[in-house]
């Protein structure tokens, strides 16, 4: 047997080109690959050796993990499919910038005749890396400038610096990841930052000075992170004509909060999904582990996708979350929640709908909003099978509510509550998916359900961010 470069093993793709071939002229050979992989599929063989060549400062242990599946492998296509996910399982742990694998036949003393070894030619990134990119939010964008150490201690630990400058914030901050080795989804972060936002919506500047330290694991089919953050938080005014309410939260204070978070998400994209649903909670307990801050805040989030005729989509989705004070002090209007604005109510300005207070507003401590789309291809399949294929034509129906709750009054009056003075919006737009980074919206939306003091954006409205409702 001769030796098999495996230097690229990514599938190949489901469907090719149509290069004008008739059935006859490819009948023959399609029998033959046939019958050439059941030969190599029943050929059994042995994977005596792996070698990993290339390695500098990673540690050997920590490898030993990512590739110890390709010892199982019955049959060279058992070999290369092991050695394609051992592939990817290094590349994961963002340390190499290149891995190429080499499958060749055993030699030397012991070399069984039906012996394999197996080598993994790695590059490993720099000592120190840097980068400069553009970050798109939730209708704002930033530039971050970023130092990277990877593979600081040999076993795929990362720190990084973080500067980013944007339209709205301003962030600087050090982390440090730590994987457990062979369990990748098992890792520790810890974080040191500043945070400067504005937000203008509520005549609002809010700096923030934290540590935190989160874990994060699987469980089934679910993604779990615990966190502590201890933050010291600095609020003021952003305008002279800032409101009363908010000249009152001006100040110091200091949260101190243990928060959980649970995620399954079976979407085939986080941007504009096709298929696939997601159901994300989040807890947050605040006071308990000290500061002066004290509440219990839960929120939700729930997606379901599915594939229609046509090439259309469609997507529904519904977000809720509540927020408990716990003694006598009242909630801050930086743990209130927001809602309006083209990335979750359409047709309403941003964060611009719910209790306010002389044009200022001051979040809620309770909200629920849903959506329903129906995602189609441009009129006509312009660009099809090209850079078309990333517009799609939108209609869409939004609706929610936020406001504040006499937690007094019990489950029932909450409810009631929520159901009073619904929001709604309805229109049609075109939507500009940028990979997976983040998508573009141009809509022309109809608000309805108007409450006095909401701000509306009624007719063309424009959005950009990661997280759309």
């Amino acid at each position: 047997m001769g030796t098999v470069h495996a230097r690229s093993l990514d599938p190949l793709p489901m469907r090719g080109p149509e290069l004008g071939i008739h059935p006859d002229d490819i009948e023959a050979p399609e029998i033959e690959h046939e019958q050439k992989q059941e030969v190599l599929e029943n050929k059994n063989v042995v994977v005596q050796q792996v070698h990993i060549d290339g390695l500098g400062r990673t540690k050997d242990d920590l490898l030993t993990y990512e590739i110890k599946d390709v010892f199982r492998a019955k049959n060279l296509i058992d070999v290369m499919r092991k050695s394609h996910e051992a592939r990817q399982k290094l590349l994961r742990l963002g340390i190499f910038r290149k891995v190429e694998v080499v499958i060749d036949t055993s030699r030397g003393d012991g070399a069984l005749p039906n012996g394999l070894d197996v080598t993994f030619e790695v590059t490993e990134l720099r000592r120190m890396t840097g980068s400069y990119n553009t970050m798109v939010g939730n209708n704002e964008g930033s530039m971050v400038l970023g130092l990277k150490l990877p593979n600081v201690l040999g076993r795929a630990e990362k720190m990084n610096f973080q500067f980013s400058y944007g339209t709205k914030e301003t962030s600087y901050g050090l982390s440090f990841f730590k994987p457990q080795p062979g369990n990748f989804e098992r890792n520790v972060t810890l974080n040191m930052y500043k945070v400067t936002g504005q937000f203008p919506w509520s005549s609002l500047r809010e700096t923030d000075r934290g540590i935190s330290g989160e874990m994060s694991f699987p469980l089934w089919k679910t993604s779990q992170t615990l966190k502590w953050e201890g933050v010291w938080r600095e609020l003021g005014c952003l305008a002279r004509t800032a409101s009363f309410a908010v000249r009152e939260e001006s100040g110091h204070s200091l949260k101190s909060s243990l928060s959980h978070s649970m995620v399954i998400d079976t979407r085939n994209s986080s941007i504009l999904p096709r298929k696939g649903g997601l159901l994300k909670i989040h807890q947050e307990l605040a006071g308990y582990t000290g500061g002066d801050a004290s509440f219990l805040k839960e929120d939700f989030e729930i997606q379901l996708n599915k594939t229609l005729y046509w090439d259309s989509v469609l997507s529904a989705s519904m977000w809720g979350g509540l927020l408990l004070p716990i003694g006598d002090k009242p909630t801050s209007i930086a743990d209130r929640f927001y809602l309006g604005g083209p990335t979750s109510i359409r047709g309403f300005s941003m964060y611009s709908l719910g209790p306010q207070s002389e044009g200022d507003y001051l979040g809620g401590e309770g909200y629920w909003a849903g959506g329903l789309h129906l995602y189609t291809p441009l009129p006509f399949r312009p660009g099809k099978g090209g850079f078309g294929d990333l517009f799609r034509t939108h209609f869409f129906l939004n609706a929610g509510n936020l406001c504040n709750l006499n937690y007094g009054e019990g489950p029932k009056a909450h409810l009631k509550k929520l159901a009073e003075c619904i929001r709604w919006s309805y229109g049609v737009g075109i939507v500009l998916r940028l990979g997976n980074i983040a998508r573009l919206e141009l809509n022309y939306c109809i608000p309805m359900g108007v409450q006095s003091g909401d701000r509306i954006c009624d007719g063309v409205q424009f959005g950009a961010g990661i997280r759309f409702l």
